[in-house]
């Protein structure tokens, strides 16, 4: 207690020495007498630090010593942790919260980081590498890694190397920081934690830690408490490439800390942006055309002939129209059945046509008729396509005909001519670093195809979605248990002298949206199918970047992506092209409102009598077919079928008779899920990783046991995994395959499973193979091996494909 007392006293006569001694050296006395007395312009203000009870003292500071007399004394300080509210400052000379001017912003206790033209002062970027090479030496390929600003906001690396952007702040009472970001691939981990000044790891939940994954083109907001004092932040990114995968790259922008000190002044707007009343707490951007100096109160308008983007500190000379300044669209039908290409300028339209080298905009298109209606759909009075009525068909060239009896519609969406938009289809255009191109249309109809849009600028997202309210198996497909709901095919292809990128995505029951492919560069044209396995509601979303990279200048215009044709089978609101045999109600039915019954599983119809017969022993059906016995497959050598008659398998037991003998196997060994593991391998960057493999040959009731599973979701995430994810991160097959990534060194919770695929998901039959083993005797030399033979179907841009 003694010893408390007296450092106490301490404290305070040396902070009293302090006081006394910056009062006398900014109040000299001249020996003549004949100094001026001080102007407020002479000396500014400035608080003592903090002592142990949380108080400071205000002192007066000379810009030029000994040139006045008379300084203020000092004075109490404003408690330590106080502050002002946004958009104000701390007057020093009143200890007053005063608002800031127009043409500055104040965040009072806060810092922002938004602009990203740069790295700002105080950042680091630290790239490591946490795997030893093959041969166990260090490896030095990420040095060149680092998160690198893009103008409005910060880029993650797309590598494999780990790399941490670093801040360190000291606040001087609890206070939080937050952050926007884009994070649409979990084939790179993103996480964000804090460390004291000691480099100990602060306590944080697993939500705060491992960001959550975000939709493409989704922003989202992170935010974590802090404690005072200080607090080093710590934003990590490492990739997961193996097999030579690029992955989207995570942006970061709009940084804010809440609970620094006090702000004794207010902060310009930087040059394009303006603040037009007093006490802002943010800037905004200058329109477009417009353009503003540093701590702009407003926005000056372009000379004549000049021109400007959103947030621009200066306007350009405008350009001569040339050909990529424009582009091309169809007419919906008129009364006549007539429609013509019209062109169009590219919005906002920057360049000018009356000036030498410019071109002019084409003239109208001659009038042409129009595309048939899209099969479901039938041509009304007006030249305009509308749906067939229940229970009807039409493949776009005739009235509706009524499904005879015995047959039901097929119903779904078939979309091959592109006059207007379907109504359950929208388009839209957005990109990450502005909002130039949001009342854009980024896909445009184009007759027998519809095409990517001309965006504003390169690197536009230019989106189309098509929603598909539900899925109905019809009464015919009833008794198959193969678990497809519906299946979507359409067929694209891509031309592109950049580096483009297309993008197919699925968003289940309105959750979050998922990546199912994507291609990059030039493609042919070609087809992809792609299976739904719940009934649910989904969007399916077509997203086509010309380039990642921004830029001012238009060079990529003319690069395109076509899609010709969409399909989607068993929709609940579809309409149909075609009639499908179906099995009749009995006689004795009470089902007086519809003239087909749903076979049980495991039943076809019958050809001539149109009633449900079940397949016979040992015969599966197969495709979405169940029309005549030939629907029903026979089963492959040594397999049987299940009870439903959904797919074959082996039941462990398998015999084979040769020269009146009979071999007997019991393979009930082979029906336990078994794992190898192969490696380690290495990739080019050194990360090491391993190919799991788990194995189920036989047995379980024909269900297929093995099962891969990618974990990269709940690494980064404690959520349950959406609706979209839980479609594409199993694996369920006879024999599968998941790469792992071990945790060693690398500050994850366990070993990475990602890219989980099947390689055999279908049972074709047991057979022996006789072999003849040349270094054993003649009588020995014959050798019976019991074969498996497994196949695995592409059901993404073949179906019909197997290996």
């Amino acid at each position: 207690m003694r010893l408390r007392a007296w450092t106490s006293c301490s404290l305070r006569c040396l902070l009293l020495l302090l006081i006394i001694t910056i009062t006398a050296l900014t109040s000299p006395v001249s020996a003549d007498g004949d100094l001026r007395p001080c102007a407020e312009t002479d000396y500014y203000y400035q608080y003592t630090e903090c002592d142990g009870t949380g108080s400071r003292w205000r002192v007066t500071i000379p810009h030029s010593p000994g040139s006045c007399s008379g300084l203020p004394p000092p004075t109490r300080g404003t408690d330590c942790s106080f502050s002002c509210p946004a958009g104000k400052f701390l007057e020093m000379s009143s200890q007053q919260c005063t608002s800031c001017a127009a043409g500055s912003y104040s965040l009072g206790s806060g810092l922002r980081f938004d602009q990203w033209d740069a790295v700002p002062a105080g950042f680091t970027s630290l790239a490591s590498f946490f795997d030893a090479g093959p041969n166990g030496e260090e490896v030095q390929t990420c040095n060149s890694s680092s998160w690198t600003p893009q103008g409005v906001y910060l880029e993650s690396n797309r590598d494999e190397c780990t790399v941490s952007l670093v801040y360190a702040v000291h606040l001087e009472k609890q206070g939080s920081v937050s952050f926007t970001y884009q994070y649409p691939d979990n084939n790179i981990f993103f996480e964000f934690y804090v460390q004291n000044e000691q480099c100990q790891e602060m306590a944080q939940t697993d939500d705060q830690k491992w960001i959550k994954i975000t939709s493409n083109g989704e922003w989202d907001t992170h935010t974590v408490s802090l404690k005072s004092g200080t607090n080093i932040l710590y934003w990590r990114t490492t990739g997961i490439l193996v097999g030579g995968k690029m992955v989207k790259p995570v942006l970061l922008k709009n940084i804010q800390i809440e609970g620094v000190a006090y702000t004794s002044e207010c902060f310009p707007c930087r040059p394009g942006w303006f603040s037009s009343a007093p006490g802002s707490s943010s800037c905004q951007p200058c329109p477009s055309n417009t353009y503003s100096v540093k701590g702009a109160s407003s926005c000056t308008p372009c000379p004549q002939h000049y021109y400007s983007r959103e947030g621009w500190a200066e306007c350009k000379v405008r350009p001569p129209c040339s050909e990529t300044d424009y582009f091309q669209i169809h007419t919906a039908c008129d009364s006549e059945g007539k429609t013509q290409v019209l062109f169009r300028w590219v919005e906002p339209k920057i360049c000018v046509e009356n000036v030498t080298g410019a071109v002019e905009l084409p003239v109208t298109g001659q009038r042409e008729d129009c595309p048939p209606c899209n099969p479901g759909y039938y041509n009304s009075n007006d030249s305009t396509c509308l749906p067939c009525p229940p229970g009807t068909h039409s493949d776009g060239t005739y009235v509706c005909v009524q499904c005879p009896a015995g047959t039901e519609p097929v119903l779904g969406y078939e979309y091959k001519w592109w006059n207007v938009l379907p109504a359950n289809m929208k388009t839209s255009c957005f990109n990450v670093g502005n909002s130039k191109c949001d009342e854009m249309n980024g896909w445009e109809v184009a007759g027998d195809h519809v095409r990517s849009g001309a965006g504003s600028s390169d690197n536009d997202y230019l989106i189309l979605s098509l929603r598909v309210p539900g899925f109905k198996v019809p009464a015919s497909l009833s008794g198959m248990t193969g678990g497809e709901f519906g299946r979507i095919t359409f067929v694209f292809e891509t031309i592109c002298s950049a580096d483009c990128e297309l993008y197919f995505m699925m968003d289940v029951n309105r959750k979050s949206t998922t990546v199912v492919e994507s291609w990059q560069g030039g493609q042919q044209k070609q087809s992809y199918s792609h299976s739904m396995t719940r009934n649910a509601s989904v969007t399916y979303t077509w997203a086509f970047q010309r380039t990642n990279r921004a830029a001012d200048l238009r060079r990529h215009v003319s690069d395109v992506v076509k899609l010709y044709s969409i399909s989607v089978t068993n929709v609940v609101d579809g309409v149909a092209s075609a009639c499908r045999a179906c099995a009749l109600v009995p006689e004795n039915s009470r089902r007086p409102s519809s003239s087909c019954v749903p076979c049980p599983p495991g039943f076809y119809i019958d050809r001539d009598t149109n009633r449900c017969q079940e397949c016979p022993r040992n015969t599966h059906l197969t495709g979405r077919h169940t029309y005549g016995e030939d629907a029903c497959v026979a089963c492959g050598p040594a397999s049987v079928s299940t009870k439903e008659h959904s797919r074959c398998y082996s039941d462990c037991l398998f015999s084979h008779t040769e020269n009146n003998r009979t071999l007997t196997f019991d393979l009930s060994a082979l029906s336990a899920v078994v794992s190898l593991t192969i490696g380690p391998s290495f990739t080019s960057k050194g990360t090491k990783y391993l190919h799991l493999f788990n194995i189920s040959l036989c047995g379980h009731e024909g269900r297929r046991a093995a099962i891969c599973t990618d974990n990269v979701t709940d690494m980064s995430s404690k959520d349950e995994q959406s609706d979209a994810a839980q479609l594409v991160s199993a694996v369920d097959s006879f024999i599968c395959q998941s790469t792992i990534i071990p945790a060693d060194g690398r500050g994850f919770r366990g070993a990475i499973s990602s890219q989980s695929i099947s390689l055999a998901d279908t049972f074709i039959g047991t057979f022996i193979q006789v072999s003849k083993l040349v270094f054993l005797s003649p009588s020995a030399a014959s050798c019976r091996r019991v074969m498996f033979s497994l196949s695995l179907c592409f059901i993404t841009t073949n179906p019909e494909l197997s290996l």
